[in-house]
């Protein structure tokens, strides 16, 4: 009865990584492509300010936020809304809320009246808190004060 010796392949020491990079490729495009729509509202260019208040409040999902665009036009989130419809459109979504809070976002060149009509808007339809968004001014420093 002849013997035979069976070769077994030699052991590999290094890891096989390719397999783990193509899953981090798939993964890193998928946030790519996801994180862009994750933003409440509707983009605008905010005003910049040297010393902001943080509102962590306002990144929440259920954070409720209007903007105002350079043109005059409302948002109430993603949907275009008019000035007369906002304070019902508003008050139905924090009617069951224990936190009363709205968030504006406003152009930095919209009309400074659009923006004090929807705080008076805003503020008709019941809510506790109006918190206005803006954007810290980078590498810029304040005046110096008057002598």
């Amino acid at each position: 009865m002849p013997h035979f010796k069976r070769e077994t392949p030699s052991v590999v020491a290094a890891p096989n990584v390719i397999p783990m990079a193509d899953i981090m490729l798939v993964l890193l495009i998928i946030f790519m492509v996801v994180t862009p729509m994750l933003h409440n509202g509707i983009p605008v260019n905010m005003a910049e300010v040297t010393s902001p208040i943080d509102m962590p409040n306002a990144e929440k999902d259920n954070a409720v936020i209007v903007s105002v665009t350079r043109d005059g036009s409302f948002y109430l989130g993603q949907t275009k809304t008019n000035l007369g419809a906002v304070a019902s459109q508003i008050s139905d979504r924090i009617s069951g809320r224990l936190d009363k809070t709205v968030f504006i976002k406003s152009d930095a060149r919209a009309k400074y009246g659009d923006v004090v009509k929807l705080v008076d808007q805003v503020r008709s339809s019941g809510v506790d808190n109006v918190g206005l968004l803006t954007d810290k001014a980078e590498g810029r420093r304040p005046p110096p004060p008057p002598v």
